[in-house]
């Protein structure tokens, strides 16, 4: 990020009280002129707020570590071996402790998504390069970010964590504590100096209402999962499994695959074949729905942010524009710059225009981009599930393992970048397209120009539409007179076969010369098209804007792709219902050998060959599955050819 952006977006990030309080540009107004907006910076003085965020994060660090030593405490760890050293004295304490599964929680998915949308300011600040706890050189600026970003993760750490301990009753205790500590200052903070520059009046309360809302929210989880568990330990209700192994959706899945599709499915409405279907056999992992709650607030956070910018960049636009007007004044509009001055003066007023209209248009765009995020993972999901992997580039179907274990570490935070980048990209290209639209339609007829413009798009259109009229012409003739006719009635296109083979050489000889020139505006409209392109898609992290051949330099893709792999590979329903018959079968076994080792004279029921059960199943799934049959191995013996026999008649009947 170069110096004078990330300068401009701290100004403003300290402005708005997100990263360090300057008592200097508060204020209580917000004002509309030049004058008014002189008075409310003198105002702002008076605003000293005693909070200091930057600072507070640093403190924060003490109740996180705590409430992380705490859980780790009571952590059991699995496999714990005596040494001779004294570890042994900590006995299975102090086991690891994760903030969240990345790859297969499906339990508590909006109470994540919700805590990540907590960390959206500070998220903010280190997008902007704004913090930076330690001064060092410029070349090693990388590492002062990666301590800036564990910093910040350890701070937020305790919200994850006391979502997904065990120990429910004091995680929640310690959790609504530490989300009541972050409320109480962060509210605080606001009620101090809830005006601003930029925005004028609750420019504060713009800025931080989304953490609020996210921190009110963990704040009511918490609190009902410390009532739930105090329940269950005083006995007054029953303790349901958090977690399954294998999820509900999941297991419809696998049921879905294994029933005959219905001959005739019911009538889909607008919205589910050109929008959106809901699939009650899918959800989305716990990590999709944190990175989009997340990529949404510092979506706004990013508006906001540039609104600020503008409204900065406006105030030096209006004293150029006053110091213009007194240049004209002074040489009483006779100098020979003053129609250039007058032209600068309505490109700024122009320029200032366009850009506030296409804040959303470009918002809308990203916004929409997120949920088509969503629609594109379950659907290529499904197709790897399915073992289709025909969507994919070829240099991307076999992706390595240790390269997609890194793509879903960087997968989210990569996709929130992409989004809010894409989001700056494409306002930029809306608002020379506006530019475009004015200085071409709007401006002529404001100067009274508009018969010299419709002449000019006149003769515009009419060049378009010869050039387009000729290549179809060529195509035309080219089915006409240079293809032998069709080889049976029902096909659709003539046979790549030619046909008067002198009259077609000389028509590819004459219009050599002319598709020499047509060719240099095709490759001035596929290098537009492909900019426009380009730019418009640059937040779509799911699709590759890179030509073929040449996809592995998209790194945003690549994660896209590893991420995907990795979710297939852990939460494929079919894989983990294979898992959870073994687990299962497993444990009825014990089961059944130790009741039998208690009760040696108990009979357990009647006895059923595995032989049997086996043959019984495999009929069940040839019945269901006629399609199977033919599948089978050849190698059979006699009563297992009769068999597959009857099975081939009764599925042909």
């Amino acid at each position: 990020m170069d110096t004078p952006r990330r300068e401009s977006i701290s100004v403003c990030l300290e402005e708005a009280a997100l990263c360090k309080s300057f008592p200097e540009r508060r204020g209580a107004d917000a004002p509309r002129t030049a004058a008014s907006r002189q008075g409310a910076r003198q105002l702002n003085d008076s605003c000293v707020g005693s909070v200091d965020m930057e600072l507070f994060l640093h403190y924060s660090l003490i109740p996180s570590l705590c409430i992380i030593l705490v859980l780790s405490f009571l952590q059991r760890r699995e496999h714990c071996r005596q040494r001779d050293d004294t570890s042994y004295l900590l006995s299975d304490h102090f086991g690891i402790i994760i903030p969240l599964d990345f790859v297969g929680t499906f339990s508590n998915r909006w109470s994540y998504g919700i805590a990540f949308g907590a960390t959206a300011n500070k998220v903010m600040f280190l997008f902007a390069e704004g913090y930076q706890p330690l001064q060092v050189p410029q070349w090693a600026q990388a590492f002062v970010l990666l301590i800036g970003g564990i910093e910040v993760g350890l701070s937020h750490f305790p919200f994850f964590a006391c979502l997904s301990s065990e120990f429910r009753l004091v995680s929640s205790i310690l959790g609504f504590s530490y989300s009541l500590i972050w409320f109480a200052v962060t509210v605080l903070h606001i009620t101090q100096c809830p005006h601003g520059r930029f925005l004028g009046r609750f420019e504060a309360v713009m800025f931080y209402w989304p953490s609020l809302l996210c921190l009110s929210f963990l704040l009511g989880r918490f609190l009902y999962m410390s009532v739930k568990s105090l329940r269950v330990r005083l006995g007054w209700e029953l303790q349901t499994e958090e977690k399954p192994f294998l999820e509900i959706h999941q297991a419809e899945h696998v049921k879905q695959l294994l029933r005959k599709p219905p001959l005739h499915e019911g009538k889909k409405s607008w919205f589910q074949t050109r929008i959106y279907e809901w699939d009650p056999c899918f959800q989305f992992p716990s990590r999709m729905i944190g990175t989009v709650v997340l990529a949404f607030i510092c979506l706004y956070l990013f508006i906001v942010i540039e609104f600020c910018v503008f409204v900065y960049v406006r105030e030096k636009l209006d004293v150029l524009e006053g110091e213009l007007e007194s240049y004209i004044a002074s040489m009483n509009q006779m100098g020979t710059l003053a129609p250039v001055i007058l032209q600068m003066k309505e490109l700024m007023n122009i320029s200032k225009g366009v850009w506030v209209a296409t804040i959303l248009p470009a918002a809308l765009t990203c916004v929409s981009y997120l949920f088509h995020i969503l629609a594109c993972y379950r659907k290529h999901m499904k197709r790897l599930w399915a073992g289709n992997k025909h969507f994919l580039p070829l240099k991307f179907r076999n992706p390595s393992s240790s390269g997609s274990v890194v793509a879903i570490a960087r997968y989210s935070g990569w996709q929130i970048a992409y989004i809010l980048w894409g989001y700056l990209i494409i306002h930029v290209v809306q608002s020379l397209l506006g530019l475009v639209i004015m200085y071409s339609l709007v401006l002529p007829i404001i100067h009274n120009q508009g018969l010299e413009m419709l002449h000019g798009l006149g003769i515009g259109i009419l060049t378009m539409s010869i050039v387009l009229g000729l290549m179809i012409m060529q195509v035309w003739i080219a089915s006409s007179f240079f293809l032998q006719p069709k080889v049976g009635a029902a096909d659709k296109q003539k046979p790549l076969a030619l046909n008067n083979r002198k009259a077609f050489h000389n028509f590819n000889y004459f219009l050599f010369f002319y598709n020499v020139l047509l060719g240099l505006g095709a490759c001035l409209s596929r290098l537009l098209i492909s900019c426009i392109l380009g730019t418009w898609l640059i937040a779509r992290i799911d699709r590759t804007i890179m030509q073929h051949g040449y996809e592995e330099a998209d790194m945003g893709f690549g994660a896209w792709v590893g991420m995907l792999y990795v979710d297939h590979c852990h939460t494929n329903p079919v894989l983990v219902s294979f898992c959870h018959i073994l687990i299962t079968g497993r444990r009825d076994r014990k089961l059944q050998q130790a009741v039998l080792y208690r009760h040696p004279n108990q009979s357990a029921g009647p006895r059923v060959s595995a032989r049997s059960r086996t043959r019984w199943l495999l009929l069940q799934t040839l019945i269901n599955n006629p399609g199977l049959v033919m599948l089978r191995k050849s190698k059979l013996g006699h009563g297992s050819q009769e068999f597959t026999q009857i099975l081939l008649t009764s599925s042909e009947s």
